[in-house]
């Protein structure tokens, strides 16, 4: 007995001593021996002068210099409120960070860094973060994530992402469906109680889900030359249009560059949900490649791409989109008979993709370069506006980096958009969000915040594509997806008369 109760009493020691030591780390006071320097900290990712939206996951970061062994952390908000992070990074509690930035929602918070490095402590130029006024309420992000890679595989998923926190669920995975690549999962406006997404490969096919029920249809017939994809919902949630084409890939040799993605053929339809019917027009169903569509927030205009059709890929350069649209009649699900050119690729040069109307009817962002209609692999793809009141357009320098920067969607408020971006090495596509005004201006983009941010995205050999708000958690039954790809029974959809 008496050797169990030393034990016992030594095991209360322990424990009594390591909680003092945690409680020692985590009121760990600021540095008094700190050598002041008058410059920025180097940091990452880079947080200086973000616009974040109040609530939003706490802004951990790393010092980008490996060899700091030690960070001491403290943010004041302009309009009260402080807290502190300190350890290998920093890292803040997330309801401390929660009551912070709501507190300074409009205002601004000062962070003031200290970092130790070979025993020596150095005190860095405090910058700011600013907290929009405007508040992003959706619960997060959806967004596919895969190794960018050039074959079919490599364990592909479709996560969703609390925003709020750091919380990441996987909703579909390559192991739940061996050997086949899915992609463009689209939610209508946000909501995902209106989803589809795509399945190519043996047991693929185009699925739509409404309040929690999956339909599984063959989108391709004798009148389409393929299945449907890059989805975009009518916002009454009957209709949901998709391009049918097939992607190809073509490689460089000794040029600096490594791949060109391309289409050589693509059409648009429309598909009526309640019927299973899909609605064809002359105008989307030409020569030419039209792709990349999109209903107006009205319903009233379908958005999409189209080029001239050349050689690909030995003719990649000569592919030029232009930026059109036509009417859309949700009655009785008619087209208009005449195409509006908005932005004419071959006329300047340009090719004008991924046409994204903000849902508050203001705003077309698009992406801009200088061929191509698949602008992901294109380092010079940018970001674009058109303000729909006054048809005036500008590159969103705010955003916009030197490598590519796509894959754009807009908050169910339409005063936030996310999109991912090269812009760390070229390689790896990371997702930022940036705030939008009333009038256009366009805070400085945050990435995404993870916990010990580098030492994540170090670990991680994915890309982000794809990216959507969502306003809620999706109910998303992977068992269900499972059996009917196994099963291979579709719905063949039909052509309306």
């Amino acid at each position: 007995m008496s050797i169990t109760k030393t034990k016992y009493g030594m095991w209360v020691l322990v424990a009594v001593w390591l909680t003092a030591v945690l409680l020692m780390v985590g009121c760990a006071s600021k540095p008094k021996d700190a050598l002041k320097v008058n410059s920025l900290p180097a940091i990452y990712p880079d947080y200086v002068g973000v616009t974040i939206p109040a609530g939003i996951a706490p802004l951990d970061f790393n010092m980008t210099d490996e060899a700091v062994s030690r960070m001491y952390v403290t943010v004041r908000g302009s309009k009260g409120g402080e807290l502190t992070g300190s350890g290998e990074w920093a890292q803040f509690d997330i309801d401390e960070w929660h009551q912070l930035t709501e507190q300074n929602r409009g205002g601004e918070l000062t962070v003031e860094v200290c970092a130790e490095k070979n025993g020596q402590w150095t005190q860095y130029k405090a910058f700011s973060i600013y907290v929009s006024a405007l508040p992003l309420e959706d619960f997060g992000l959806t967004y596919r994530r895969i190794v960018p890679g050039y074959e079919v595989g490599g364990n592909i998923g479709i996560y969703e992402r609390d925003i709020h926190t750091f919380d990441e669920r996987p909703l579909l995975m390559e192991s739940a469906v061996p050997g086949r690549c899915f992609n463009c999962h689209t939610a209508n406006r946000t909501n995902p109680q209106q989803l589809t997404l795509q399945i190519r490969g043996d047991g693929g096919g185009t699925m739509v889900q409404k309040d929690g029920r999956q339909q599984w249809l063959n989108t391709k017939t004798d009148s389409t030359k393929a299945a449907g994809s890059y989805a975009y919902w009518h916002p009454d949630g009957r209709y949901c249009a998709y391009a049918t084409n097939a992607v190809h890939q073509a490689f460089f040799v000794g040029t600096g560059q490594r791949i060109e993605a391309y289409h050589n053929f693509s059409n648009v339809v429309v598909l009526d949900t309640q019927t299973n019917e899909l609605l064809l027009s002359p105008q989307l169903m030409t020569d030419d490649l039209e792709i990349f569509p999109a209903f107006s927030p009205d319903g009233k205009w379908l958005y999409y791409s189209t080029s001239k059709p050349c050689r690909v890929p030995a003719e990649y350069e000569k592919v030029k989109c232009s930026l059109c649209r036509i009417a859309f009649n949700a009655q009785d699900g008619s087209f208009g008979t005449q195409v509006d050119t908005l932005l004419n690729g071959p006329l300047t040069d340009k090719s004008y993709t991924l046409v994204r109307p903000s849902y508050d009817g203001r705003w077309l962002m698009y992406c801009q370069t200088s061929r191509s209609n698949f602008p992901v692999f294109q380092t010079d793809a940018d970001l674009w506006l058109m303000d729909l009141q006054t048809g005036q357009t500008r590159a969103i320098g705010e955003a916009n980096s030197p490598q590519t920067d796509s894959y754009h969607n807009w908050s169910s408020d339409s005063h936030w958009f996310v999109f991912s971006s090269k812009r760390d090495d070229g390689m790896y596509a990371r997702l930022y969000m940036a705030c939008i005004d009333s009038k256009g201006k366009v805070g400085k983009p945050f990435m995404l915040p993870q916990r010990n941010p580098r030492n994540y995205y170090a670990k991680m050999f994915d890309s982000y594509n794809c990216p959507d708000f969502t306003k809620t958690p999706v109910d998303f039954d992977v068992r269900e997806t499972h059996r009917q790809v196994l099963r291979d029974e579709r719905v063949q959809v039909k052509i309306r008369d």
